[in-house]
């Protein structure tokens, strides 16, 4: 796919902020390659960039409509479609990272051939994936896996890859979902696999390379959501992780979307080693990382210093205080560069 910059960020009426994590995600790695933001009366969201209309966002050079949004069941409400469409008609491509194909919605795959625009939708891969394997191959994986989700993995991800390649080390971000895939240009959004095929789509993303070479690969959901475990755990076995790092968000009571209670972030460390040792016997947690987004900086600090202290883990925000302490952590376990 080449979908074409600038972006216009289109995030509906997004009900909060977590709803509109694809465009805030586009937004904190990716901020010159968006023109604004465009929404709809009632959204809650806000990216921090000026809002536009379409017309707006053409005069400044807008090429691309960016769906902005993440919702359960990957939904496009039926009321967005006439902003999709005004959006073709000005000029402008769509690209979604919705579960819902853009052109399975009539009036918009009749604007896009009426105007001769580009329809993308980065959650479907057009690959053929076998089913997995795990068989051992060379090269380092380190995977992000969660209490919940939306607590930060792929934000952690890309940070370590930024720190890490600071470092020396040979180091790739692999998306594993639309708005990676975004940020990155590439991956697979492995909750749109085949269930079959998710470990192999996850092998297929991390294939085999020099022995010091790492993927870092962006972590889905968490093993203990009854929504989205079965993913969790595909992608656990098809990463076949030497390394991971535990993301938590440390005020929510409950998993998102459902009544089941947040696990223990040993819990979580326990469950992932029991069956991430399927594929790699030798896989290990190396890092904790908490987002501390809705706490103050001294309450972040004294959460941070209690949970290293309570799992014998070097802990840390990767977005408020960076990564070092995780990447020292990691240079101990597996040698330098």
């Amino acid at each position: 796919m080449e979908i074409e910059k600038p972006y216009l960020l289109f995030l509906g009426d997004a009900p909060d902020q977590l709803a509109a994590k694809t465009a805030l995600g586009i937004v904190d790695w990716r901020r010159d390659w968006c023109v604004g933001q465009l929404r709809l009366e009632g959204c809650m969201a806000d990216t921090g960039l000026t809002d536009l209309g379409i017309d707006e966002a053409r005069a400044r050079g807008a090429k691309t409509l960016i769906i902005g949004v993440a919702n359960a069941g990957g939904v496009l409400p039926d009321h967005w479609t006439a902003t999709i469409v005004a959006a073709i008609a000005a000029g402008m491509d769509v690209a979604s990272g919705l579960h819902v194909r853009l052109g399975s919605i009539p009036e918009v795959a009749a604007a896009a051939a009426a105007h001769g625009r580009k329809l993308f939708d980065v959650r479907h891969s057009a690959e053929r994936f076998a089913t997995g394997k795990g068989t051992k191959r060379p090269g380092r994986r380190l995977l992000t896996v969660g209490t919940d989700c939306s607590v930060g993995k792929k934000y952690t991800a890309l940070a370590l890859e930024r720190a890490m390649a600071a470092r020396g080390y040979a180091a790739a971000f692999r998306a594993t979902g639309q708005t990676g895939v975004f940020i990155s240009g590439r991956g697979v959004s492995v909750d749109a696999v085949v269930a079959d095929f998710i470990s192999g789509a996850a092998e297929w993303l991390t294939p085999a390379n020099h022995p010091h070479h790492w993927d870092i690969v962006e972590g889905q959901g968490s093993l203990f959501h009854p929504s989205f475990a079965g993913v969790t755990l595909g992608l656990l076995h098809g990463a076949q992780p030497d390394a991971f790092v535990v993301c938590h968000e440390p005020t929510r009571t409950h998993m998102r979307g459902v009544a089941h209670p947040l696990p223990a972030i040993r819990e979580v460390i326990a469950l992932t080693v029991a069956c991430g040792r399927l594929t790699n016997p030798d896989i290990r947690c190396i890092g904790i990382a908490i987002n501390t987004e809705r706490l103050d900086e001294d309450a972040a600090r004294r959460v941070i210093a209690e949970t290293a202290q309570a799992e014998g883990l070097p802990a840390t925000d990767p977005v408020r205080f960076g990564v070092e302490a995780i990447v020292d952590r990691l240079a101990a376990e597996f040698g330098p560069p």
